[in-house]
């Protein structure tokens, strides 16, 4: 989360001490003693927050406040005033104002206000971001999400398999996405105009594997579960790669193709055809910093199927979505989107099979991670919060292989 804060007072004391403040809270601040200072740091990508004096020599808080709307107007601008400024502190809100503090104002309650108003401009600029990446014109941009660096390994490698036109075997953990990202390597490939035929391989036909590369000829034909293709069909299926016919095969497997070919469940001669290229999509669990924008973006398509408006996500919320293992990965995160979207209460995972000791150590694990995430992945900032000496902190982080960078936004 940004933690930027424009700073603007032509007091140099008040200014001075108000700066102090907010680096001691870990709070990057630019500060200034004019609006002409000012105004050169404020624009559409200023990824911060402003907060300024009202009454100033020349061009006062209002000026500022108006000049920051006209650069963006989801931009926060938290104004400060003196004794006797309520009433125009009032008009200002009217204006646009994020909100009003009387000064002098303790850190106690400066720091709170200047923390909503940071989440509030995250927030912005995240939904910004994912509107982009909707609008783009690259498929693995737009319909592949995360910013984490498997994330990006993820989409880098659909970028480099997608145009050769070359078989591709895509790997996953169950309710990962696979048939998605075989689409958008259908959509980025030489053949993207082309038909995309996706069916599961359970119980398929051998004459059906004929029908079905006719059917996707010029485009792509996608086998769902191949691990499950019976015997008859892999053969068949195999005749067809080996005449070619203008169609590409993509496979998807959620399971270990690999220890069926060496068991001898599935043809290895059909397996090397199929594994030209592979692309292995990560889980949720390996990259917990992506679950809150998958949220976000599955809450933002849940409210528009239910035709209801999206409702707030809180960040403990959000905090506690990290800290689960989602074994059912997108397909159970969309899930609780839903029942978010919809007010359906979540219910408790069992621990069935785990004795005490394994329970609490799920226990001790969320409220690590839960607390890294309220306080943006700031270590000392969580190991103050839970009451515990930094290097305890440190080892339990160590122990359960918990990253507090994982949880910064």
């Amino acid at each position: 989360m940004t933690r930027k804060v424009l700073l603007v007072d032509d007091d140099a004391a008040v200014r001075e001490a108000l700066a102090q403040t907010l680096e001691l809270n870990d709070l990057e601040v630019i500060a200034c003693g004019s609006f002409v200072a000012a105004k050169d740091h404020i624009a559409p990508g200023f990824d911060g927050i402003i907060v300024s004096d009202i009454r100033m020599p020349g061009r006062d808080g209002f000026h500022l406040l108006d000049y920051a709307r006209g650069a963006d107007d989801e931009l926060p601008v938290v104004l400060l005033t003196g004794e006797g400024d309520i009433p125009m502190a009032v008009k200002a809100m009217s204006r646009g104002a994020f909100d009003f503090l009387e000064k002098p104002c303790a850190a106690a309650d400066f720091l709170p206000v200047l923390e909503r108003a940071l989440k509030t401009r995250a927030l912005v600029l995240e939904n910004r971001r994912l509107k982009r990446q909707l609008e783009t014109g690259d498929p693995a941009a737009r319909l592949l999400f995360g910013s984490s660096p498997q994330a990006e390994e993820m989409r880098r490698r659909v970028r480099a398999v997608a145009p050769t036109g070359a078989e591709v075997l895509v790997t996953g953990a169950p309710g990962s996405g696979i048939s998605k990202v075989a689409e958008v390597i259908h959509l980025m490939s030489p053949a993207g105009q082309g038909p995309f035929v996706k069916r599961p391989a359970a119980g398929l036909a051998a004459e059906t594997v004929a029908e079905l590369c006719t059917e996707a000829a010029g485009g792509s034909l996608f086998l769902d579960e191949v691990q499950s293709l019976p015997e008859a069909a892999q053969y068949a299926l195999l005749a067809q790669l080996e005449q070619g016919g203008g169609v590409r095969i993509l496979a998807g497997s959620s399971a270990g193709l690999a220890d069926k070919v060496q068991a001898g469940g599935f043809s290895p001669d059909l397996f090397y055809r199929l594994d030209v290229m592979r692309v292995r999509i990560p889980s949720l669990a390996e990259r917990p910093g992506d679950i809150p924008v998958l949220f976000r973006h599955y809450v933002a398509q849940a409210a528009e199927q239910a035709g209801i408006a999206a409702p707030e996500i809180s960040q403990d919320h959000l905090a506690a979505l990290m800290a689960q293992d989602w074994p059912g990965n997108a397909r159970s995160l969309m899930s609780a989107a839903m029942r978010f979207v919809l007010g359906m209460p979540e219910e408790a995972a069992a621990a069935t099979g785990l004795g005490l000791a394994e329970q609490m150590a799920q226990v001790e694990r969320s409220l690590l991670i839960a607390a890294l995430g309220r306080a943006n992945g700031r270590a000392a900032a969580a190991a103050e919060a839970l009451r515990l000496p930094r290097k305890t902190f440190y080892d339990k982080l160590a122990r359960y292989g918990i990253r507090p960078e994982d949880y910064r936004r």
